[in-house]
């Protein structure tokens, strides 16, 4: 039995609460409906990382027959998410990787004229001036891939790993 902790208690009235009615799919093939999604996010945000998660759905005792198959709803839902997590980290890479075959070369061909300027012009303030400002253009120039590689994807791997954790957690329906 899992700890009561790392339980997510859904009430609903009907189970067609917990799906968003405008999707024309089959019964298993359904997304949730957005406020069933973010309520059953939000609570598994608070769940430590490494416990599983149970999800409860309490429904009225004439609408737990028509229940059965939810577990799999959900968990092909969340599947899905987690897929478009995926996909999401994947983009963030290759534009990160497009942005610095773009920014390395801006920075060499910068440190390079900088040196240039620094021998056809002397040391002079302008120079220098001219100096600093093309080696600021070439690290202005790496600023995105540096900031996709270090920050930006923390929030996409979490959320992602977020929904691989909902994808596998084991649903029940009570009354």
């Amino acid at each position: 039995m899992t700890d009561k902790s790392m339980t997510i208690e859904v009430r609903l009235l009907k189970l067609e609460q917990l799906f968003n009615s405008f999707d024309p799919s089959p019964f298993l093939e359904r997304d949730l409906d957005k406020e069933a999604e973010d309520y059953i996010i939000d609570w598994a945000r608070e769940l430590p990382v490494n416990k599983p998660i149970r999800i409860l759905v309490h429904l009225p005792p004439d609408e737990v027959t028509k229940g059965i198959g939810v577990d799999v709803a959900i968990a092909r839902y969340f599947d899905y998410r987690a897929a478009q997590g995926n996909s999401h980290l994947k983009e963030l890479f290759r534009n990160g990787r497009w942005c610095l075959s773009i920014g390395i070369p801006v920075l060499l061909i910068c440190l390079f004229a900088s040196q240039m300027v620094h021998t056809g012009l002397g040391d002079g303030p302008l120079s220098s001036a001219i100096e600093e400002n093309l080696i600021i253009v070439g690290w202005v120039a790496n600023w995105k891939p540096i900031q996709t590689f270090l920050y930006d994807w923390w929030p996409l791997k979490r959320r992602r790993d977020l929904y691989r954790r909902l994808a596998k957690a084991d649903c029940e329906i009570v009354s």
